[in-house]
């Protein structure tokens, strides 16, 4: 699969650019990001996902409110590594989920899989950000939604 080719190349860990944190952060690294977009990584593994333990046992599967969750934290990722969620005020910009539109989910993912998710900077105003989230597992589309955004500070 040939992903967008974005002008700022970054490869950074999520743990530098997102308030997550274990267990709850779900991306590794952001490869890319410009004002069209971010490209983004997570691998799920059991060591650092507790709910492969409950969700569905001895037959594992990533949630789908996880998947979009990781998605959503890409974009975030993006929009703090290129500066566009910088508050101005120096308080803590946040970025939290508004809405979630049309999500589909059309593979399972599982232990060990790599999820590349391709995020599409639909709108991007101060207070509300509009974004197209694509996920994948090697060359096929795990999942894919819209998402809304408030944007703000803490």
């Amino acid at each position: 699969m040939e992903f967008p080719v974005l002008k700022n190349t970054y490869n950074k860990p999520g743990i530098e650019l997102l308030p997550h944190r274990p267990p709850f952060l779900f991306v590794d690294t952001l490869i890319s990001a410009d004002e069209t977009g971010a490209i983004g990584e997570y691998t799920y593994t059991e060591e650092k996902n507790d709910f492969f333990k409950g969700h569905f046992p001895g037959n594992p599967v990533v949630p789908g409110v996880v998947l979009i969750e990781s998605m959503a934290q890409v974009a975030g990722a993006g929009l703090v590594a290129r500066g566009a969620l910088a508050a101005d005020s120096g308080k803590e910009a946040t970025f939290v989920l508004a809405a979630v539109e049309e999500a589909r989910f059309r593979r399972l993912v599982r232990p060990g899989d790599k999820m590349t998710t391709v995020v599409e900077n639909v709108k991007v105003r101060s207070k509300l950000g509009i974004f197209s989230l694509k996920g994948y597992v090697g060359d096929e589309l795990a999942c894919d939604c819209s998402v809304k955004c408030m944007l703000g500070e803490k």
